[in-house]
């Protein structure tokens, strides 16, 4: 996907790529007269200056994150397993790829990357797999920003909205963003209106609640299956067999992930 964009980007004559060598770049881009700018970065001067007040949930877990090579299967649908010291997911990328996020308790016993591996392999049900990239980890926390624009500056991306990796809707909830900005863009310009802060401030006002009560449906789904794992999968055994019975239920759930709600 990064290879699509910046082949597209560089074709583009509206289109000029900067490298940044000094956090004094910040400095400069905040004073010069741009109608808009867009900040997806989580560690700059501006997001820590502008962008540093959030709802925020340390998970007290780590994230461990994988890409696995395997022979080739009908490979559509992700798949989650809820283990006892965590959830782990197995995310399609393609008939032969599939992406892995382990998110294990920090008060698991476990010690090294090679033990993650042999719980991978010892959950996985579907998958010959050939090969398990390098393992990368990194802490699970969510966060929410309270502002989602300063002045003329848009918060966006991670920076905006970051949400436990169980359900592997962190991009997808990027994605409609993005749709939803462009959108509003495009109304702009069928309208003749400019293209100004005032537009940041019509993004925030039609995504905030969305993410937010997103988000928040996220955590108490994850909060249910912690839950149900302490009680022996009680809930879980006696809920979702009623649950897969029902069309209504699976056609609303699936709308759910991919297109997220509407207020």
């Amino acid at each position: 996907l990064k290879n699509v964009i910046k082949t597209k980007l560089s074709k583009n004559k509206y289109f000029s790529l900067k490298k940044i060598k000094s956090n004094s770049f910040y400095s400069k881009i905040i004073k010069m007269n741009y109608d808009i700018i867009i900040n997806s970065d989580y560690n700059n001067i501006i997001s820590s200056k502008f962008f540093n007040k959030k709802i925020d949930k340390d998970y007290k877990s780590t994230a461990y994150t994988t890409i696995i090579t395997h022979k080739s299967v009908h490979n559509h649908e992700a798949s989650q397993v809820f283990t006892n010291i965590g959830p782990l997911a197995f995310l399609p990328i393609s008939n032969t790829k599939t992406s892995i996020v382990y998110s294990i308790k920090n008060s698991s016993n476990i010690r090294n990357e090679n033990e993650v591996t042999k719980l991978i392999r010892k959950y996985n049900l579907k998958y010959s797999i050939l090969n398990l990239e390098k393992i990368e980890k990194f802490s699970v926390r969510s966060s929410f920003l309270k502002n989602y624009y300063h002045l003329n500056i848009l918060a966006f991306g991670d920076l905006l909205h970051r949400v436990h990796p169980f359900a592997g809707q962190g991009f997808n909830m990027t994605i409609r963003d993005i749709k939803s900005f462009i959108k509003l863009i495009d109304d702009r310009v069928s309208l003749g209106l400019a293209i100004d802060k005032s537009l940041l401030h019509n993004f925030e006002k039609k995504n905030k609640s969305i993410n937010l009560i997103f988000g928040t449906g996220l955590d108490l789904v994850n909060q249910f299956f912690i839950f149900d794992s302490k009680i022996s999968n009680n809930l879980s055994n006696k809920i979702f067999p009623i649950l897969n019975k029902s069309k209504f239920f699976k056609n609303y759930a699936s709308k759910f992930a991919d297109q997220g709600i509407n207020l």
